[in-house]
């Protein structure tokens, strides 16, 4: 790779946030759906955890590079598995590291079942913003989130989430949607609703391997399916123009239509703008291509500005340009974006190789938009009426 300083490129380039697979694989649960860990929820007497060494070069880099802000997503496998004097360290280097008046971000996405007062009180401290994987009430969840012996782990979940209550921590709950709750739209809003869970991310569920990015998804939902749930979502969600719960597809469809930039990489304009390292520094351009054809070097070596410049990087981030005809002609594209490039597929019966194609949930998406679509435009002019009120004063 060509010398080329973190400065440099990230001058010419988006700021980058770092998603850090904490412990590689090594998880506590043995959920069937998993896309990444195949360790059975059998972790091993040693987890494997950052070498110090790469955690101190990974910050510092990030560190002198950024414009303002810093963001950290540190996921798994189950990263609290690192244990809190992992991430202690975490916090004192990029204190240590960061240049004066930089905002830093730190998110962890977990299972939930390891969080006590403890952890609760260093989140709290260090603002970190927590995603808890739940999947739904205990009928639901307990059939796939599950320990290596088959026990459900809701009561674990939810004892977690009540800790983080009371020390007042930021969390969001992400719930894949699978065979067992497509058909529980009400059910799973009015759950949301009593549990007074706030925000919530759904992802409909798919059977691959992030290892393999370029092998077929086994979809366990048809587009049809996912469709009809997110419309009966959108029905509860919508409470006659003044929603209580943040559902992220709805508030990223909002924020197009009042002109802002969607957060979700899946509705946005382009792939890019976060590195995603595995536990021993590898470097790939997003976690559903952990694959060895799309690594972009090694951060024990090679600097993070040589992975963003990467060919392999470039060449993942136009993936997103690349429509169907489909695509171009749709009128709800501005939406859509053209969905996630891991889940384009030829609709042609005997080639479903991804990156092709339309998102195997473009029937999904086009029903959603077209059911709530004037509700939703409705939705955003009252917005920018108030917008504007706030703006010009009494």
């Amino acid at each position: 790779m060509g010398a080329v300083s973190y400065a440099q490129a990230v001058s010419a380039s988006p700021p980058v946030s770092i998603m850090w697979k904490t412990v590689s694989e090594d998880c506590n649960l043995a959920c069937d759906y998993c896309y990444y860990s195949t360790c059975g929820g059998k972790p091993g007497k040693t987890i494997r955890r950052i070498a110090d060494p790469l955690l101190r070069k990974v910050i510092r880099e990030v560190m002198q590079g950024t414009r303002g802000s810093a963001s950290f997503a540190w996921q798994g496998g189950e990263p609290l598995l690192a244990g809190r004097e992992f991430f202690e360290r975490v916090v004192s280097y990029q204190a240590s590291l960061a240049r004066p008046n930089t905002v830093i971000s730190n998110s962890i996405q977990t299972n939930g079942t390891l969080i006590n007062a403890e952890w609760a009180r260093f989140f709290r401290i260090y603002s970190f913003l927590i995603g808890v994987s739940l999947d739904g009430p205990q009928a639901i969840h307990d059939k796939r989130r599950v320990t290596a012996s088959g026990t459900g782990s809701y009561n674990q979940v939810m004892r977690g989430i009540e800790e983080l209550r009371k020390a007042d921590v930021d969390f969001n709950i992400l719930t894949v949607i699978h065979e067992g709750n497509v058909r529980e739209a009400p059910v799973l809003m009015a759950w949301l609703e009593e549990q007074e869970l706030r925000h919530v991310q759904f992802i409909p569920c798919m059977d691959f391997r992030s290892q393999q990015a370029d092998a077929p998804g086994n979809y366990l939902i048809t587009p049809e399916e996912y469709g009809t749930f997110l419309c009966e979502a959108f029905d509860r969600w919508y409470r006659d123009g003044n929603p209580v719960l943040s559902v992220r597809l709805f508030d990223n469809w909002l924020m197009k239509l009042v002109g802002l930039e969607p957060e979700c990489c899946v509705q946005s304009s382009s792939c890019g703008g976060t590195l995603v390292l595995e536990q021993n520094g590898d470097v790939y351009p997003c976690d559903f291509y952990l694959d060895d054809r799309y690594c972009l070097g090694n951060a024990s070596q090679d600097s993070l500005a040589e992975c963003l410049h990467h060919p392999v990087y470039q060449a993942f981030a136009e993936q997103k340009g690349k429509l169907s005809p489909e695509c171009k002609q749709c009128k709800f594209l501005s939406y859509c974006q053209g969905g996630c490039p891991r889940n384009r597929t030829s609709h042609t019966e005997g080639n479903m190789q991804p990156g092709q194609g339309r998102d195997y949930f473009c029937q999904s998406y086009y029903k959603l938009y077209a059911y709530g679509e004037e509700r939703m435009l409705r939705l955003a002019r009252n917005f920018l009426r108030k917008r504007k009120r706030i703006q010009v004063g009494p």
